[in-house]
């Protein structure tokens, strides 16, 4: 139907009282009922229902399209709209929808998605990373529906997170500070005695620490600023090719305290690096004009573990490891989370829960004790007055 005017009821509150209403049929073969939002003027409202009618004007889109195909033009969307790190996550899962690649969207059904499911349950992977991958499958389907009017909202509604009955949650595996002290003894490579300390002490994700520059670090006043990451681009893993991005959340920018033992550990460091040719501030902490290499982290963490005679630990656990400290040290849950770099106190609780479960030891001493207190308290009244 043509432009309306709403009723005098109808007008919003800062005047808009043009609408347009637009019965077409979609890419799915279905009819669709569209309303307008509201215009200040008539012309507005005019100009935005022939932009509305000629939205598929230049859009290769056919109703026979298959999920690969609506896959491969959201990533092409998002391309310039996302940082390289998400794009990265677009690549590495499409291995886990091939299941659903040849399907047209029209086709996707309840029957098929049950397949799909199962098939995700036969795998290693966590609830949580299962859950992330069919994200996906609703990403496109938002995409789908919103710019080529695809009604898939029976298929999208039965999308549910996986949630194995019974699962234990995988093990996390950190060092104690004993563990960690005869770890970091054997170490007699400065510039990797400093790499691990960070790690430890800091919480650092790997990334964060390939992306400290010494322009990073204020030696004066102990201070260490996460503002960037480092990672390898996803297509391979050659440490030839790395790329510099912002940290993985805004949360994860943060300015973390230093403690006397790293400082000097990193004085001492720069000292030498300094002596360097062309060295600036703009050098990687762990590295030279290069940041250091995913190999060179692991194959050292996995030497000086051997040589130290204590467990491996991937490099990810000594951020865990740090966690356990401030855990165990009654840090206040936000102030873990800030330090950690998380969003807010839930991910924090989530990820960390077992490691308040000693805590639990303590709250019948502190019972017992309130009420030691009470009892003296109420016995001998007068000495309260």
């Amino acid at each position: 139907m043509p432009v309306k005017k709403l009723s005098d009821k109808e007008i919003r509150k800062d005047g808009r009282s043009y609408v347009f209403r637009v019965s077409e049929y979609g890419l799915d073969g279905k009819r669709h009922q569209y309303k307008s939002p509201a215009y200040m003027t008539y012309e507005e409202a005019e100009e935005a229902e022939k932009n509305y009618l000629n939205k598929y004007k230049g859009v290769e889109v056919n109703p026979h399209m298959t999920f690969g195909q609506a896959y491969e033009k959201v990533y092409e969307y998002k391309q310039d709209k996302i940082k390289q790190t998400t794009l990265k996550t677009y690549r590495d899962r499409q291995v886990y929808l091939t299941l659903l690649w040849n399907v047209e969207l029209v086709d996707l059904d309840e029957t098929l998605y049950q397949k799909w499911r199962n098939e995700m349950n036969k795998t290693n992977l966590c609830d949580r990373y299962k859950t992330d991958i069919q994200k996906l499958i609703k990403t496109v389907i938002n995409y789908a529906e919103k710019h080529w009017d695809f009604n898939l909202r029976k298929f999208y509604n039965k999308l549910e997170p996986f949630k194995t009955p019974g699962a234990l949650k995988k093990e996390m595996r950190y060092y104690t500070p004993e563990e960690f002290y005869a770890f970091i003894d054997v170490i007699d490579d400065l510039r990797f005695k400093c790499f691990f300390k960070t790690l430890y002490y800091c919480g650092l994700r790997r990334s964060e620490a390939r992306g400290l520059q010494w322009k990073h670090i204020d030696l004066f006043n102990k201070k260490l600023y996460v503002k960037q990451q480092v990672l390898n681009p996803s297509t391979t893993n050659a440490d030839s090719e790395w790329f510099i991005t912002s940290p993985k959340t805004a949360s994860s920018i943060r300015t973390l305290p230093i403690s006397d033992d790293l400082i000097d550990n990193l004085k001492e460091l720069k000292k030498r690096m300094s002596s360097m040719k062309k060295f600036n501030e703009n050098w990687f902490v762990f590295g030279d004009n290069n940041p250091i290499t995913i190999h060179q982290m692991d194959h050292s963490n996995r030497k000086y573990a051997d040589l130290a005679g204590v467990k491996r630990i991937n490099l990810h656990g000594f951020r865990h490891s740090c966690a356990s400290v401030l855990i165990h040290g009654k840090t206040p849950i936000p102030v873990v989370a800030n330090y950690l770099g998380h969003a807010d106190s839930t991910e924090t609780l989530e990820t960390y829960t077992h490691m308040f479960e000693e805590d639990l030891n303590d709250v019948p001493k502190y019972i017992d004790n309130m009420l030691d207190g009470l009892t003296q308290k109420f016995k001998n009244p007068r000495q309260n007055q």
